[in-house]
């Protein structure tokens, strides 16, 4: 690097950017960097591409979900399909070192700092919604027990902690959907399949 310096990319991946707005911060030599230059190093779109931004994929997949869960529509199945697709991109995920936001020299004065989600960021995007709209369906909370629980068996102890609390969430969901004992027993129950067995 010709000047020697810090680099900071204000917007993450996938945020939008109007005119005018920052693009970077620059800390000691980098403040020497000519504006086109950077700007040369990003690349820009009218929209978030799967290919640039893998958080954009749990965002299609959550909004298919919640729209089939929308009192309209009423389609669990769908938002259980949903689920399918999202259970194996966590799990990937969750095998993934997700958490470098920075190119440092060793002395860390030089390179660039960049925001990129983190492991929580992709399990809340992943099920909140899901939970928040489908929690009063028997297919949909059955199917989010299946993949939380899966992933918290399968993958590394330190990918544990997010999994936990949305499955305690979903626990008091479901707890506040079925009143009925019988109900809630059936809710309570992982099934990969949402409601394919019930025994």
């Amino acid at each position: 690097m010709a000047a020697q310096g810090l680099i900071e990319l204000v917007p993450r991946v996938g945020d939008f950017v109007a005119e005018g707005e920052p693009l970077f911060h620059l800390y000691s030599g980098a403040v020497a960097l000519y504006d086109r230059r950077l700007r040369a190093a990003l690349a820009f779109g009218e929209e978030r591409t799967l290919e640039q931004d893998p958080m954009f994929a749990f965002r299609i997949l959550v909004d298919i979900a919640a729209k089939a869960l929308s009192p309209a529509i009423n389609d669990p199945t769908t938002a259980a399909l949903a689920i399918d697709q999202i259970h194996p991109l966590l799990r990937e995920i969750g095998k993934r070192h997700l958490d470098t936001e920075a190119i440092l020299d060793e002395t860390a004065a030089r390179g660039v700092i960049f925001r990129t989600p983190n492991w929580e960021d992709y399990v809340i995007v992943a099920v909140s919604e899901i939970r928040q709209y489908g929690g009063g369906s028997l297919q949909v909370v059955r199917r989010l027990r299946a993949m939380l629980e899966d992933l918290i068996a399968n993958l590394p102890d330190v990918r544990r902690p997010p999994l936990e609390v949305q499955l305690r969430l979903l626990d008091r969901a479901v707890a506040r959907s079925f009143p009925d004992a019988e109900d809630l027993e059936v809710a309570r129950a992982a099934d990969p399949q949402g409601l394919g067995h019930l025994g």
